[in-house]
């Protein structure tokens, strides 16, 4: 072979070096910005289970008062219904 022949394969190496390299920076850059996309998208869902967590408390609270209102009524109801 002779020098420009090497030199020919040299330079076509030094291209598909330079092709490699911008696409493994866009795969990085791709993957950095699906990472930042994941962690958004966890805080959101630790946000909504914190919020549901915090309805059902307060549901279950107002479930408890409805049923001691419901529970101490119940007697007034009876004795209202011995009347008739």
């Amino acid at each position: 072979m002779s020098k420009p022949e090497y030199q020919d394969i040299i330079t076509e190496y030094k291209d598909q070096v330079r092709i490699l390299k911008q696409e493994v920076a866009e795969l990085q850059d791709a993957g950095k910005s699906k990472d930042s996309a994941s962690k958004r998208t966890l805080q959101k869902l630790e946000h909504v289970t914190q919020d549901l967590e915090e309805a059902n408390k307060t549901i279950k609270e107002l479930q408890d008062k409805i049923n001691k209102l419901t529970n101490k009524e119940e007697p007034h109801d009876k004795e209202d219904k011995g009347k008739d």
